[in-house]
C-alpha cells in the first residue's frame, strides 16, 4: 500500500511538471527572443561604435607618400588623402614621369593600355580613389581588372596614409622602392 501511495505521488509529481513545462513553454520562448533581440541590438551597437571610432581616430589634414626611384618605365607612385571630420574626402593615386605628367593625362598610354587589356589608368586610377573614398577602408577596394599592379600598389601604400592620419602626422611618407632592372 505504502509503495502504491508513492508511486502516485511520484506519477501526480511528474506528470504536474509536465503539465507547467508546457505552459511555461510560451514565456520561455518570449524570453529568449527577447533576450535574442536585446543581444542582436548589443552587438549592433557595438558595431557601429566600433566604426565611428575607427572613423573618428582619422585627423584631419592632407597626408601624403611619394615613392622615391622611377621604375623601368619612367613612372612612380605619387598618393595621397585628404581627411576632414575625420573621413576620407579625397584620395589622389596617381604615377607620374619624370616631367612630372600624370599617367592618367597621358594620353597615348591610356590609349595602349586600354587597347591590350580594355583599361587604362585614367579608367583605373579614379576607380581606386572612390572606392577608398566610399568605403573609408583601404582593405575593401577592390582590384581593378586590368590593372593588377597598380591596384596592389594602391592597396599596399592606402593603409600607411590611414596610419599616418590616426596619428595626424603630416610628414610626406618616402618609400624606397625597388626597381627591377
Amino acid at each position: 500500500m505504502e509503495l502504491k501511495k508513492t508511486l502516485s505521488t511520484a506519477t501526480l509529481l511528474l506528470a504536474s511538471t509536465f503539465v507547467l513545462a508546457a505552459c511555461g513553454g510560451t514565456d520561455t520562448e518570449t524570453e529568449t527572443e527577447s533576450s535574442v533581440a536585446a543581444s542582436s541590438e548589443v552587438v549592433a551597437e557595438s558595431s557601429s561604435e566600433v566604426a565611428s571610432e575607427a572613423m573618428a581616430e582619422l585627423q584631419d589634414g592632407t597626408y601624403t607618400l611619394v615613392e622615391k626611384n622611377f621604375d623601368t618605365r619612367g613612372w612612380k607612385t605619387e598618393f595621397s588623402i585628404t581627411v576632414v571630420d575625420g573621413k576620407i574626402t579625397e584620395s589622389t593615386f596617381d604615377n607620374v614621369n619624370e616631367a612630372g605628367v600624370k599617367k592618367s593625362e597621358d594620353a597615348e598610354y591610356q590609349a595602349n593600355m586600354a587597347e591590350k587589356v580594355g583599361v587604362g589608368p585614367a579608367d583605373y586610377f579614379p576607380q581606386l580613389n572612390n572606392q577608398l573614398i566610399e568605403t573609408q577602408d583601404p582593405e575593401a577596394v577592390e582590384v581593378v581588372t586590368g590593372a593588377t599592379h597598380s591596384s596592389d600598389t594602391f592597396k599596399e601604400y592606402a593603409p600607411l596614409l590611414i596610419e599616418a592620419a590616426e596619428a595626424g602626422d603630416t610628414t610626406t611618407i618616402e618609400i624606397d622602392n625597388v626597381v627591377e632592372e
